[in-house]
């Protein structure tokens, strides 16, 4: 078998045959004669020296030696499309792309006015950010999938490099009105006979709080889960119960939803943000000026 002899074009043609289920039809997708196509698949049997078709009268289907190229074909071609895209990005003057991945408290506080800097200063370098938990964040940068990650501490991530971000501080919101609405100060003990609005039960922040009140010997009274800090407020407004958000997160909607923001006086009210990478030395250059440029954002912010 002389693996140096397949070629994209036939190995493209297998593909849209397996995907119409018929020599014909994945001819035509690629613009190939039936008898050119069938010429291809012959050839493309020959190298790997087994039969990839079975063909039948009503089309064709692959054999166990088929399904096996199959799987290998799409992920040639979907590198040789990320290969494609990434080259145009030199061509147009990209120097780089960085996969960032950011959980939801660093997106909505800090992230974007620190990327609007750093772009304002590299354009050369194109920033792909996904936001998500905490906990897919580590296993995206541990797979390789992102080149960073901003997670919550106390988020596991053996075998990740560490720095730190920013920091931010969590508060209980309730509405105007609400029993609690005329304290500044409370502890997190003082408020567990309420009702909660949490996000979901993988995020970083619903598992802290569920640590939390099982280290007080309680449980936590959960009315409803959602999956944004914005939904979290407008359901605190409407009354579904109160709920512990970072600070500045949920800032601009006080005065629209008509709520009150009250400090947490636990210790653990007071989180990190970290920035994991898989190796600190060997980090592409595009990747480290972003690493330095957020290490240098203010800490305390």
């Amino acid at each position: 078998m002389n693996l140096h002899r397949l070629d994209l074009v036939s190995l493209s043609l297998f593909a849209l045959i397996v995907r119409t289920g018929s020599i014909s039809k994945g001819a035509a997708l690629a613009h190939l004669a039936v008898g050119a196509a069938s010429r291809r698949i012959s050839e493309l049997e020959a190298t790997i020296g087994a039969t990839l078709l079975e063909r039948h009268s009503r089309g064709v289907s692959l054999t166990v030696a088929g399904q096996a190229l199959h799987r290998h074909t799409q992920r040639i071609l979907s590198d040789v499309d990320l290969l494609a895209a990434e080259l145009s990005d030199y061509a147009s003057g990209i120097v780089g792309v960085v996969r960032l991945w950011a959980n939801t408290s660093s997106v909505t506080q800090f992230l974007p006015d620190d990327l609007a800097a750093f772009t304002a200063a590299n354009p050369g370098i194109r920033i792909e950010l996904e936001e998500g938990d905490s906990r897919e964040i580590v296993v995206a940068v541990l797979d390789g999938r992102a080149d960073l990650g901003i997670f919550a501490d106390r988020t596991p991530a053996l075998g990740l490099h560490l720095v730190d971000y920013r920091k931010d501080r969590l508060s209980l919101v309730v509405p105007q009105g609400h029993a609690l609405a005329g304290r500044r100060t409370l502890y997190f003990e003082e408020v567990l006979d309420y009702d909660f609005v949490s996000l979901a039960e993988g995020t970083s922040l619903a598992q802290r709080l569920q640590a939390e009140t099982e280290a007080l010997g309680r449980n936590l009274k959960l009315r409803i889960r959602v999956r944004s800090f914005d939904a979290m407020c407008k359901m605190v407004a409407a009354g579904m119960g109160i709920a512990v958000l970072p600070s500045d997160a949920v800032h601009e909607l006080l005065r629209p939803l008509n709520l009150r923001q009250i400090a947490l006086k636990d210790p653990w009210a007071d989180r990190r943000l970290l920035i994991g990478l898989r190796d600190a030395k060997a980090v592409p250059r595009h990747v480290r000026l972003l690493l330095e440029h957020l290490e240098r954002a203010p800490a305390s912010q």
